[in-house]
């Protein structure tokens, strides 16, 4: 597992210690690539001890790798606070450009701990489950940068929901996606809000109502990803997209994003009233100026290094669309 933990860290950047507090800073020590490990640590409980999240960053790109293989990066309770904090931390830093979710093992994120969902836990627990896991995905949207999957393998139910809320999700052409919690007699409604806003409307019955799987060649066609390639140029088209991120600015690019979920749900009318605020408010930014004034010049544009605004909400969301 170490192995393929650093083969997945080392594409984009070097794995480096999070800050203090975080779920990977704890983990120092514990058989986390670039942290020293205790020789006489049994393999076992290294694995039992590995942090779920181990975050990296450098060069603009943070990088968020799933790492809980042995039990499918289920999104256990433990797992989603882990995430929101790897999503969250250290926002404004201004070198920040683009964040990138993957997994270690063949699969993405099986979804919810249904081990958590048993009545023994009890309803409050359940609620947690829930509202945590919400948060997590109304996160993403709310983050001035954008959120990429990465995805090498298979994405269901909550996983499945992950893939959806992100802003782009690439995938080799031997990953698949489902819902199958009708399967086990759990229907998957919180996925079916994310899946709903991505693929038309009986793609996500479908899904829904047999928990059959498509694959990524089906999910790309529905829209479900931005991008499918053959596994081998997975880690290489994840680079260059984010490359491509890394060299705009960062506040326009979160005005955009904002500007563009919040436009979805609107009608026409009010869409259009949106986006054109949403314009005006663009040439309004120092970058936008920069921008306009560097096409003009014939000359590279030199963005500013200030973090764009974290949305409204962030992190706290009811679960509606902007």
């Amino acid at each position: 597992m170490a192995t393929a933990l650093a083969r997945a860290s080392r594409r984009l950047c070097a794995a480096r210690p999070s800050p203090p507090g975080s779920a990977a800073a704890a983990a120092a020590g514990r058989g986390v690539p670039g942290a020293a490990a205790s020789s006489a640590a049994s393999p076992d409980k290294a694995e039992r001890e590995a942090p779920l999240t181990v975050r990296s960053e450098c060069d603009g790109v943070r990088s968020i790798i799933l790492n809980n293989p042995r039990k499918r990066n289920v999104l256990s309770l433990a797992m989603l606070r882990s995430l929101r904090n790897d999503l969250t931390d250290g926002l404004n830093n201004p070198a920040l450009r683009v964040i990138i979710i993957s997994a270690v093992g063949p699969v993405f994120s099986s979804g919810h701990d249904l081990s958590e969902l048993t009545a023994e836990y009890g309803r409050e627990h359940h609620t947690r489950v829930f509202e945590t896991c919400t948060e997590v995905m109304r996160t993403i949207q709310r983050l001035p940068v954008p959120v990429m999957a990465k995805v090498d393998g298979l994405a269901t139910a909550a996983g499945c929901q992950l893939v959806a809320s992100c802003d782009l999700a690439l995938a080799s052409e031997r990953s698949r996606f489902a819902t199958p919690g009708v399967h086990v007699g759990l229907f998957c409604s919180t996925p079916g809000v994310a899946l709903g806003r991505s693929v038309p409307k009986k793609v996500a019955m479908e899904m829904l109502l047999t928990g059959e799987p498509i694959s990524a060649s089906e999910a790309l066609a529905h829209g479900l990803l931005s991008r499918v390639v053959p596994v081998e140029r997975l880690d290489g088209e994840v680079e260059r997209v984010a490359r491509s991120v890394c060299r705009l600015s960062r506040s326009v690019l979160a005005l955009g994003k904002r500007a563009f979920l919040g436009q979805m749900s609107r009608d026409w009318d009010a869409a259009y009233a949106l986006a054109q605020a949403a314009m005006l408010d663009n040439l309004q930014l120092p970058d936008g100026q920069e921008g306009i004034r560097a096409f003009v010049e014939k000359r590279t544009p030199q963005w500013e290094l200030v973090p764009g605004p974290v949305h409204e909400g962030s992190g706290r969301g009811d679960g509606a669309r902007e």
